[in-house]
C-alpha cells in the first residue's frame, strides 16, 4: 500500500469502488445493475462488493464487510429479481426492474446506516 493510499478517506475509496464498477471493471457483474444501484443515494455512500453477480453492500471499506441492507440476486427463472436480506438472508420482495429492487434495498436499510467508514466491520 503507498502512502498516497492510506491518505485517502471513506469517501474517496467508496467513490473509487463505484467508479470501477460502473467502467465495467468487474467480470462478475453486469454495469446495467451497478447503474440501478448506484442511483439510489444511500446506497452509493455504501462500498459495493460482487460475489457470483451479485452485488452487496458494506457500512466499511475494509474487511470483513460490515454486511447492510440487502442483496439483488440476477433474474430468476420467474423473470423477477430476488431482494435478499444482509448476506444473503431471507427474501425482501421480487421485483420486475433493478430499480425496483435497488429501491426494496435502499428502502430497507438500518435509519442509522451512514456512510460507510475506514477499516472492517470492527470499526463500524
Amino acid at each position: 500500500m503507498t502512502d498516497d493510499a492510506d491518505t485517502r478517506s471513506a469517501e474517496e475509496i467508496v467513490a473509487g469502488e463505484w467508479r470501477f464498477l460502473l467502467d465495467g471493471g468487474h467480470d462478475l457483474i453486469d454495469t446495467e445493475t451497478v447503474r440501478a444501484a448506484h442511483a439510489r443515494p444511500r446506497l452509493r455512500q455504501l462500498f459495493p462488493l460482487v460475489s457470483h453477480g451479485v452485488l452487496y453492500f458494506s457500512g466499511c471499506t475494509g474487511m470483513p464487510a460490515a454486511h447492510t441492507g440487502g442483496q439483488v440476486h440476477p433474474r430468476g427463472a420467474d423473470g423477477r429479481y430476488r431482494v435478499a436480506g444482509p448476506k444473503g438472508v431471507g427474501t425482501l420482495g421480487r421485483t420486475e426492474t433493478l430499480y425496483e429492487a435497488f429501491a426494496l434495498v435502499a428502502g430497507n436499510l438500518p435509519e442509522e446506516c451512514g456512510p460507510a467508514v475506514l477499516g472492517g466491520a470492527g470499526h463500524v
